[in-house]
């Protein structure tokens, strides 16, 4: 996930104006990209880092009915879940910040979002700053595809080798939440562990557990709205029509926070947060190419195979 700190390029509202507009957007285009990117920031990353390492080393070890509170040795037994959760993330957010600066767009290191418990995931997810507009189209795109193709490959690995490592239980057997699949999850649930049966489910293992989070940041990454990496694809693939997509999501969302899963409503108010509306570009006619398109499509397709309507219950 990314965020702009800047304020977006004018639009462009009178064809007699868009003469001077692309004088100032090539004016910015130049500000914003400067021939030596400034060196990133250490010293938050790293801390913020630390931190999460710590909750979601809490999180792991509880995951697994270990008390680190009362046995603080125990906190090592989060170390599977914590080490696979936090490769995710990373891959994700340098999949962002590597492509940034291959665009020349200068951008901060992650920053990640520790949650100590009871949060089970032991991290709000992780993001990185655009201290500069993202101006051409094909940066757009790149940048806001880059992380979630990255973290959904790490993720997916991390799913198969912890479903290799979970067990079937009879559901007699006490849980505390039950996590809904996303057709991708089932899939490889399914190849994998076969049909556990009537009375029976599947008693996931850490790693697992990880690689589920990490399908579901995809998703969440992926929402097409706004300045969401989901929004700069749309944008970048549909142009004005992105705002009207991101309108049709949101009430999606919202519905689906009535009738399904209330946390779905948060995420349908996020506009009133980044904006329903893309901000423009100085090329939006430059075509992407084929090559840009169909990763374009593939990531939508991401975005159906990793949603899940009830996250957990």
């Amino acid at each position: 996930m990314h965020h702009t700190t800047s304020n977006p390029p004018p639009s462009i509202t009178d064809p007699g104006e868009s003469i001077e507009v692309q004088r100032n957007f090539g004016f910015l285009a130049e500000q914003t990209q400067p021939a030596e990117l400034p060196r990133p920031s250490y010293r938050m990353p790293i801390i913020l880092f630390t931190l999460t390492v710590v909750t979601t080393l809490f999180a792991g070890a509880i995951l697994v009915g270990a008390n680190p509170f009362l046995q603080p040795k125990s906190l090592l037994k989060g170390i599977p879940y914590s080490f696979t959760l936090l490769a995710i993330l990373l891959t994700h957010e340098f999949g962002h910040y590597f492509t940034s600066r291959y665009h020349r767009v200068p951008a901060t290191l992650p920053y990640f979002i520790p949650a100590p418990p009871p949060f089970l995931a032991g991290t709000f997810g992780a993001f990185i700053r655009m201290t500069s507009p993202i101006l051409r189209k094909k940066a757009i795109f790149d940048i806001g595809i880059s992380g979630p193709i990255a973290g959904f490959v790490v993720a997916v690995v991390a799913v198969v080798i912890g479903l290799k490592l979970s067990t079937i239980v009879s559901l007699t057997t006490p849980v505390g939440y039950r996590a809904g699949s996303s057709l991708i999850f089932s899939w490889l649930s399914h190849l994998i562990l076969g049909d556990p049966g009537e009375g029976y489910d599947i008693l996931l293992h850490p790693i697992a557990v990880a690689g589920w989070f990490g399908l579901f940041v995809t998703t969440l990454n992926l929402i097409p709205i706004g300045q969401l990496d989901g929004g700069h694809v749309i944008y970048a693939l549909f142009g004005e029509k992105q705002r009207f997509i991101s309108f049709v999501v949101m009430m999606i969302l919202l519905g689906l926070g009535y009738f399904a899963w209330p946390g779905w409503i948060l995420w349908a108010f996020l506009p009133l947060i980044f904006g329903l509306r893309h901000p423009p570009v100085i090329d939006p006619d430059t075509p992407l190419g084929p090559g840009r398109i169909i990763i374009g499509w593939l990531g939508l397709i991401m975005f159906v195979i990793t949603f899940i309507p009830v996250p957990l219950s």
